[in-house]
């Protein structure tokens, strides 16, 4: 590994952006029907598992359908809720659905193959003494002629529709899944020596298909527990309610968001439908992945996507991860969910949101420190977008309109992807009071045409509001849907600072590196509040981290540099070095708070070597950024390429133990 310093440089090689992570969003648009018997558990209960479920279903098991896949990058496998759109593109709205609820779900037996038992929480719902925060997903599918019969159209339409001779990139190499789980696994080699601040949990989402996938991936959670200089391994599915009922089935059913383009994205949406219609599949309880980032808020460990609820896994003292269910803050959460909400760390609040394929198309939500959710905010915006990300202030939050549509008729008649990017269109930011009870105030910016996935951080400067984000120009998602080569061209994201004058309205914007960089994160306890330090990833391909850079903010970016190098802004890259790939970089300080420096603290990252096949986990000196890892834990695993981190601390892990969450 190579410390970069003075002139020595890190090769952005081409220019790529990770569009990992936009992903995330098949939303579920209708909430369990009044007629559903839901099972809420207090987080002290255990929910069984849907394998238990189906050792006792009698019905025949179906076997596993090793249908060639429409290829598609992790990131675009659930983006957005589009069914409805898509329906209308075709004159199938969800209006014709059959309105009559699903067979009743909970302790009702199964007495034929259309009726097979609730999955997932009959044991506990009889020890359930009152409703509690968290529901246990109990899906009721069903096998039969119908189900039997779609397979075998949906087989046929894919096999003429898919080359079956070219390599899935996203699903080679270190993209590969790995099936099984891993139970926690002691006592892991380590090479230097983890530090006291670092006792807690690491945890990282990512892309995991438990079967062949016809349809979207499964998402597995790698997280390395360590305490007092040991470190244990594990690796656990978040137990869906789309998880279930595809290990019922025993293979994939769900339709996945690269499907859709052209007429067979057309028939793909036809087919989820009629699986709905004939109660094939189940989706009282949504049918998102929890694939996207993780977030920790009152007491529990949320594992989000953005077109779903929270599902809330709790972390045993082991290290051992388990699901716990859905978390809809007592029925009030009714629409989609952002995977980046923001947690204040001075009011311990969250700020979150939704987004829509129908008005509004954006909800603003604040959850207070006691885990309630305040009433829904409506944010009007003109059209249907995707809206991956946002970012708080000490008194505002930001919504961002950029023009990401989503165009399911010229999906189906000039035959695109069905993420269009209108190059006309302005980029559109919206501020607005923390606490405002409807968008009367939200004021209206606009900037130059882009896209965004993360932002950094924001803050206030006298009357600007300031925003550090990762900056993308002309994003075509099409590039990433179908059998890609390592790299592409002309597609990276830039880190910029942004500035809105909340007195005269202008807006301006500063670019402060060139590509590719992305997955911004800074020292947590300063968000929404002024900070110096910026830590991204460097993408040589998409999905590929080549290494750590760190910006400060205080310092001018070099003009004239055409690749990222030490110098200027750029404080330190901790290059991995040839064939070696990392993941997002999650900053640990020395000391929570912010009275002590800013960037005394530590990185900690996934690390996989295609040289070897081996992972680990790498731990770097943030302050100095040296060459020199602070700690390297071998793990008995590869941990395939994913998205987002998490770092849970000891206090938390204290406070999820003590509120038996």
């Amino acid at each position: 590994m190579a410390h970069r310093t003075g002139s020595s440089r890190a090769r952005a090689g081409h220019a790529a952006t990770h569009v990992a992570a936009p992903a995330h969003a098949i939303a579920d648009r209708s909430p369990a029907a009044s007629g559903h018997h839901e099972t809420r558990v207090h987080s002290t209960t255990t929910p069984a598992e849907s394998s238990t479920s189906l050792q006792n279903c009698q019905e025949e098991e179906v076997p596993p359908r090793p249908l060639p896949e429409s290829p598609v990058h992790p990131a675009l496998l659930s983006s957005a809720p589009f069914l409805t759109l898509l329906g209308a593109a075709a004159g199938y709205s969800s209006r014709h659905s059959p309105s009559s609820p699903a067979p009743p779900l909970g302790r009702t037996r199964a007495t034929s193959h259309h009726q097979p038992p609730a999955m997932g929480a009959e044991a506990e719902a009889e020890q359930l003494n009152g409703p509690g925060p968290v529901v246990v997903p109990a899906p009721r599918p069903r096998k039969g002629l119908a189900s039997w019969a779609l397979d075998l159209l949906e087989s046929f339409v894919v096999r003429l529709a898919h080359d079956k001779s070219k390599t899935l990139h996203w699903l080679s190499g270190n993209f590969a899944p790995v099936v099984d789980e891993t139970p926690p696994a002691a006592d892991l080699p380590v090479r230097g020596h983890l530090p006291e601040c670092l006792n807690g949990e690491f945890v990282r989402v990512g892309p995991n298909p438990k079967f062949v996938p016809v349809a979207g991936y499964h998402w597995m959670i790698h997280a390395m527990r360590i305490k007092d200089g040991k470190a244990t391994y594990v690796s656990r599915y978040v137990k869906t309610a789309r998880l279930k009922q595809e290990e019922y089935f025993g293979g994939a059913k769900f339709m996945k968001i690269g499907d859709l383009k052209g007429f067979f994205g057309l028939f793909m949406v036809q087919m989820q439908q009629l699986r709905k219609k004939f109660k094939v599949l189940d989706f009282t309880y949504g049918f998102g992945t929890a694939n996207t980032a993780l977030i920790y808020h009152h007491g529990k460990l949320m594992a989000l996507s953005e077109a779903d609820k929270p599902y809330v896994v709790k972390v045993l003292e082991d290290g051992d991860l388990q699901t716990l269910g859905l978390l809809d803050y007592d029925k009030r959460l009714k629409h989609s969910f952002t995977a980046h909400p923001k947690v204040d760390p001075f009011t311990d609040e969250m700020f979150t949101f939704g987004y829509s394929h129908e008005p509004p198309y954006c909800t603003y939500r604040v959850i207070t420190k006691d885990g309630a959710m305040l009433d829904p905010v409506p944010i009007t915006i003109p059209e249907s977008v995707m809206m991956h990300d946002f970012a708080i202030t000490e008194n505002y939050s930001i919504f961002m309109d950029l023009p990401l549509l989503f165009r399911p008729k010229e999906m189906v008649k000039n035959g695109e992807f069905i993420y269009k990017f209108d190059p006309t269109k302005k980029a559109r930011f919206g501020i607005l009071p923390r606490y405002a009870k409807d968008d009367k105030l939200i004021r209206w910016f606009e900037l130059p045409n882009c896209f965004i996935f993360h932002n950094a951080n924001a803050w206030e400067e006298g009357d600007e509001v300031v925003l550090i984000t990762c900056r993308l120009e002309n994003p075509d998602l099409d590039k990433v849907n179908g059998h890609q080569s390592d790299k592409l061209e002309n597609f990276g994201n830039e880190l910029y600072e942004m500035r809105f004058n909340m007195k005269t309205g202008a807006a301006s914007q500063k670019q402060l590196s060139v590509s590719a960089v992305d997955f911004p994160r800074v020292n947590e306890s300063y968000t929404g509040r002024k900070q110096r330090y910026i830590y991204c990833t460097i993408l040589d391909s998409i999905a590929k981290v080549t290494g750590i850079i760190k910006f400060d903010l205080h310092a001018e970016p070099e003009s004239g540099k055409k690749e990222l190098e030490v110098g200027g802004n750029v404080q330190g890259i901790y290059d991995l070095g040839p064939g070696r790939f990392g993941s997002e970089a999650i900053f640990v300080p020395k000391q929570p708070g912010v009275s002590g420096e800013e960037d005394d603290g530590y990185l900690i990252f996934f690390v996989h070597d295609e040289n070897t096949g081996k992972s680990e986990v790498n731990v770097i000196d943030a302050k100095t950024m040296s060459a020199d890892p602070v700690a390297v834990v071998e793990l008995p695993n590869r941990v395939p390429y994913g998205f987002h981190a998490f770092f849970v601390t000891e206090e938390q892990l204290a406070q999820q133990q003590e509120e038996g969450r």
